[in-house]
């Protein structure tokens, strides 16, 4: 096989093949970690939703609950 003007051995192609093996492995590591980061941050931005609703009607989240009480019990 000819490579830009040189001829390349078994040993050469080899080696190409097994760097675009990694090649490929290193962009799907990277793939996942990009998905994994897109995930979190879409999971953070409906935490904080979530919380904002909570606060919004009450600490409970329910709006039909009575507020709470003095802390009760043995730990209270």
């Amino acid at each position: 096989m000819t490579l830009f003007g040189r001829t390349l051995g078994p040993e050469e192609i080899t080696s190409l093949v097994f760097l675009l093996m990694v090649l490929v492995l290193w962009i799907g590591a990277w793939r996942s970690d990009r998905n994994w980061t897109r995930w979190f941050r879409d999971w953070e931005e409906g935490r904080k939703e979530r919380r904002e609703a909570e606060r919004e009607t009450g600490e409970g989240g329910d709006p039909t609950r009575p507020p709470p009480t003095a802390p009760r019990g043995p730990w209270g």
